[in-house]
């Protein structure tokens, strides 16, 4: 009987859940494996095992110990990470909030892929540091964080539940204590049918055996002995894979390169400690008296036979005569009724075996990086046979494409190249990551109603959009289908690929359906081959220059330059500026025509207040109309080399300040970046000349004696070994009279031991509670009144996420202390700003988080900056 479209849909969503790499396993090539590869591989058919790591953030993983369990253990072995990181800081450029999140998540997707786990999260927002518990589950929804982890744990069917953190102060972090918190109730919500019924018309009950804290010395008290603690060497060697998972671990860690953990491998024993949280308590074993056989699956038993025979007969000069043996496993696969988790990730798994035994390299190259939903693609798809295994391409498929039947023989090592033109629907969502698409508030990311669109070979179309209102008039569907597939999203470290090409392929008489993701490929002279996410954008992007915020502390006007992006060809209409009452944009409206696609005009409006303008922050949006639709997001692209090219599309929206603020004698300023920040933007918005310091040729006395103040980017000195050497001079220039402004430097990893004119110690003080009263400790200090008297207010209204970090905790008695605030139930502290007199001039060190509320647009972060920079006449 042929399959209906709704049951095709669920069971094909089914697969999909349980594998999600089927389609977010993008912009790489295509994996090769070497024979000792597939040999681990065939190894982890056997073992019918599962196991789940539980933290806060991306990087809070042990990546040793994932790396042992998936690699050694050879465990179905997966991190949730509660959070996506948006609230870090970033080392590597100058995304925050949503950008940095981004890159994080797949940070963490890269670590996946060399340490062999896989990848969770909930729809919890990092929004900063929290210091309890109590105040994160004040800002998280937490009954929908622990829906998510239950979710994703009767997804998985972990046996065992590992934390990194303890539920409590040692933790430190309030979300590191949050996880722990959640993973316990979560351990007993997950076998509960009372808890999150509406999950279990998708997925069952289950009960992890146990739960443990992976704990170590840095959470024991001091002199405290490990030996009462379960434990376990993770620190051995895997000959197949030719690495200790030590040195697996360090490549891992190493890709959260955002956060500055790059990591040196280790090599010998690594003890790992585990204390009993909840559960059957494990005597010797984390794994004790759990059967990770084939017998626990009701009919499996074969199966263990059928893939012990295949190990057996394992020619690692020839994987290719193990593909007969992996053709009977899949077959007598579809026998066995019971646990369909375990039965459809060993399907998946040997059909990639399969793939890999024969060398077979099937990739789809669509023919630009970027397309526009109901606009002509054109797709090749390469497939080929690197065996001497018969075998036939049957079919291929893509979303409207009519199915193409070739029955085309796959000869060895003679490609058969297939081009194709197909298209996406006309309602097909933006490639915006899916958590990113509705407003978040600011603990919790919203998940949009979803449906799907692919076509399958002989299963007809399952439709795929974020719009339901689009395919309501689709046979079959309900608003129980649609909820069905938005139930599937949650957890999901990405989206799925914008367009994937199925391939049939019969080998050895039986027909595998390869479900193929469609990227773009370019050769860079420097890096050579690459391969990038297929990206779907609107017909016109509207872009206003990124983290920056309009200031004006006075009538005269300024330039808004908006610049268009063609998605399309072809693409006219008119942009406008969308200004607040009391403001006044000129032209107000301009027409424009991009005739080909990927071209780009930009148009420059004048923008001034009016007399009857606010003080204070409003917003301005750029809008483009084309016929009747309008336009208002523009696209970022995210491009590093450790990740693959992420594309956003962000509205098209700036900051609009109008306030009084006044600037002294400083006129010239000379920056110098460090990890990367939009300060200088916000300080020619306030009217200073900037020129950007180059650290090789410009910190010398001749060239810093140009300007009258200096500041230092976010993390200098954890990230400029020039500063070592150069140090001197700045000093110097501060001496002669200058005013030099460091922000803040994370307290571990300096390049110098001291990095101001006397002593100071940093620390890893913050206050986290943005508009937490401030106190002025010396109300008659020059940086609260010269050029601008400044009041408490200026330090809080309006901030965002966290008042300041990384304050010193001690300083010599040179250092002036300016102003005090603290966290609820904390003690003041004072070093938010130090000033120091140096010879004729002034070192300022602020621990402010100016550069994340000068690109917010918050007023009396401005009035702060330009007090700061401040030469006092030099």
């Amino acid at each position: 009987m042929p399959l209906s479209l709704r049951t095709t849909a669920r069971l094909l969503l089914a697969l999909l859940t349980v594998h999600y790499s089927l389609l977010t396993a993008q912009a790489q090539a295509p994996k090769t494996y070497t024979s000792s590869e597939i040999l681990l591989g065939l190894k982890k058919l056997n073992v019918v095992g599962s196991v789940m790591y539980i933290a806060a953030h991306p990087d809070d993983e042990n990546t040793r110990l994932l790396a042992y369990l998936a690699n050694g253990r050879l465990l179905e072995t997966s991190y949730f990470s509660c959070t996506r990181g948006d609230g870090g800081q970033d080392l590597i450029g100058p995304e925050l909030r949503e950008q940095l999140g981004v890159i994080r998540t797949q940070e963490l997707l890269a670590a996946r892929r060399i340490d062999g786990a896989h990848q969770y999260f909930s729809r919890a927002n990092d929004f900063g540091f929290s210091k309890t518990s109590a105040e994160t589950f004040t800002i998280w929804d937490k009954e929908q964080v622990l829906s998510d982890m239950v979710w994703v744990i009767r997804q998985r069917r972990p046996d065992v539940l590992i934390t990194r953190f303890p539920p409590d102060a040692r933790a430190g972090h309030g979300h590191h204590q949050a996880s722990a918190i959640l993973a316990a109730e979560a351990f007993d919500a997950a076998g509960d049918p009372k808890r999150f019924p509406e999950q279990l018309n998708y997925v069952q009950v289950w009960q992890p055996k146990r739960l443990y804290w992976n704990t170590g010395s840095y959470f024991v008290k001091p002199g405290e002995k490990m030996d009462g603690y379960l434990q376990l060497d993770a620190g051995g060697y895997n000959p197949l894979l030719g690495q200790s998972y030590g040195e697996i671990a360090a490549r891992s860690r190493s890709q959260h390169r955002s956060q500055g953990f790059g990591a040196a491998a280790q090599r010998g024993e690594a003890i790992e400690y585990f204390q009993f949280v909840k559960g059957t308590p494990a005597k010797t074993d984390l794994f004790e008296g759990i059967d990770q056989t084939w017998n626990r699956v009701p009919g499996g038993a074969a199966i263990g036979k059928m893939v012990d025979e295949v190990i057996r007969k394992y020619d690692a000069s020839n994987p290719s005569a193990s593909v007969a043996g992996l053709v009977q496993i899949q077959s007598a696969l579809l026998n066995v009724k019971g646990s369909p988790f375990w039965v459809e990730k060993t399907s998946y798994e040997t059909q990639n075996l399969i793939q890999a035994s024969l060398g077979l390299h099937i990739e789809a190259i669509a023919s630009s990086a970027t397309i526009t939903a109901g606009q002509p693609l054109n797709v090749s798809v390469t497939v080929l046979n690197r065996s001497k295994t018969p075998m036939v391409l049957d079919e291929l498929a893509a979303y409207v494409l009519t199915d193409t039947v070739l029955n085309k023989p796959l000869l060895s090592q003679m490609p058969a190249v297939i081009n194709l033109k197909t298209k996406l629907p006309a309602q097909t969502s933006l490639t915006q990551p899916y958590w990113l698409i509705k407003p978040a508030s600011v603990g919790m990311y919203q998940v949009p109603d979803t449906v799907f669109d692919f076509k399958v070979p002989g299963k007809g179309i399952i439709t795929y959009n974020y719009n339901p209102q689009a395919n309501a008039s689709l046979p079959e569907r309900t608003g129980a289908d649609i909820y069905t597939i938005r139930q599937q999203i949650i957890g999901k470290p990405e989206n799925d690929a914008a367009l994937a090409i199925t391939c049939l392929i019969s080998i050895n008489g039986r027909k595998n359906a390869f479900l193929i993701p469609v990227q773009y490929k370019h050769t860079d002279p420097v890096l050579g081959e690459l391969y990038q996410p297929l990206a779907v954008v609107p017909p016109v992007m509207v872009n206003i220059p990124a983290a920056r915020a309009y200031v004006f502390a006075d009538q005269q006007p300024k330039q808004v330059p908006v610049t268009l992006r063609a998605g399309q060809a072809g693409v006219a209409g008119s942009l406008a500026l969308q200004v607040p009452s009391g403001w006044q944009a000129e032209p107000a409206t301009v027409a424009f025509t991009l005739k080909n696609k990927d071209d780009e005009q930009t148009v420059n409006f004048t923008l001034r207040p009016l007399a009857g303008a606010a003080e204070g922050k409003a917003d301005l949006r750029a809008v483009a109309t084309v016929g009747t639709e309008k336009y208002s997001r523009g696209i970022q692209q995210i491009i590093y080399p450790h990740i693959p090219t992420q594309t956003l599309f962000l509205e098209a929206t700036a900051p609009l300040v109008k306030l009084n603020v006044a600037r002294g004698h400083t006129k010239t300023i000379g920056y110098l970046m460090g990890a990367g920040d939009e300060v200088p933007e916000a300080l020619r918005q306030l009217g200073y000349t900037v020129s950007l310091l180059d650290p090789a040729t410009d910190l010398t006395a001749d060239r810093l004696a140009r300007y009258d103040a200096v500041v230092l980017g976010v993390r200098a000195y954890n990230v400029l070994d020039r500063l070592k050497t150069q140090q001197p001079a700045l000093l110097k220039y501060v001496e002669n009279g200058g005013t030099m402004l460091v922000q803040y430097v994370v307290n571990r990893g300096t390049v110098l031991p001291q990095i101001g004119p006397y002593p100071l110690t940093l620390s890893a003080d913050r206050v986290t509670v943005e508009n937490t009263p401030v106190t002025f400790l010396t109300p008659s200090a020059s940086v609260l009144n010269t050029p601008n008297k400044l009041t408490p207010a200026d330090f809080a209204t309006g901030w965002v996420q966290e008042q300041g970090l990384y304050y010193p905790s001690s300083w010599d008695a040179h250092y002036q202390p300016v102003i005090a605030s603290h966290d609820p139930g904390e003690t003041d502290k004072q070093s938010a700003i130090l000033v120091a007199p140096y010879g004729k001039g002034r070192y300022i060190y602020t621990g402010l988080s100016l550069f994340r509320e000068l690109p917010a647009g918050v007023p009396g972060a401005f009035r702060v900056l330009a007090n700061l920079v401040e030469s006092g006449g030099k």
